[in-house]
């Protein structure tokens, strides 16, 4: 849980992340496409999203993201800082009645002096399999302080 610090030395690479589900209905898909501004009308209209070659109307990018965002910080708490996000690539639509499940594990991490980094392998499934990504979140985590 995001309200658990994680801390850097506790990170072992290969540990994976709590898988994250997010059930996706029409209403969700809606608040969000105008919470972040993207009024196209593949994300509302399901005439024009079929018309697009999509089966109904579909997560936008931003929704996606922040999924794997709040992946991310459930792993690596409040105090760890999300640096990086990168090759997050949409392979397959993710329509309502759906639920996508964000997963991650720990590639790999290391020290810069003194900050603690973590590389988090992420993707996200629906039922057609990897429907986002594989990317991957670079994050800083403290370090826990010894005497």
């Amino acid at each position: 849980m995001a309200n658990e610090q994680r801390f850097w030395d506790d990170v072992q690479q290969g540990q994976d992340i709590a898988p994250l589900a997010f059930p996706l209905t029409v209403y969700r898909l809606v608040m969000a496409a105008g919470a972040n501004r993207d009024f196209n009308a593949i994300h509302h209209n399901p005439e024009v999203a079929r018309a697009s070659g999509a089966s109904d109307i579909y997560a936008n990018t931003l929704l996606l993201q922040g999924m794997w965002e709040r992946a991310a910080r459930g792993f690596i708490g409040l105090a760890g800082v999300i640096r990086r996000q990168s090759g997050f690539r949409m392979r397959s639509f993710s329509v309502p009645g759906e639920t996508v499940v964000v997963k991650g594990r720990v590639q790999r991490k290391w020290r810069d002096g003194d900050l603690g980094f973590v590389e988090l392998a992420m993707w996200s499934e629906n039922r057609s399999g990897v429907s986002v990504g594989p990317g991957s979140i670079v994050a800083t985590l403290p370090l826990r302080r010894r005497l």
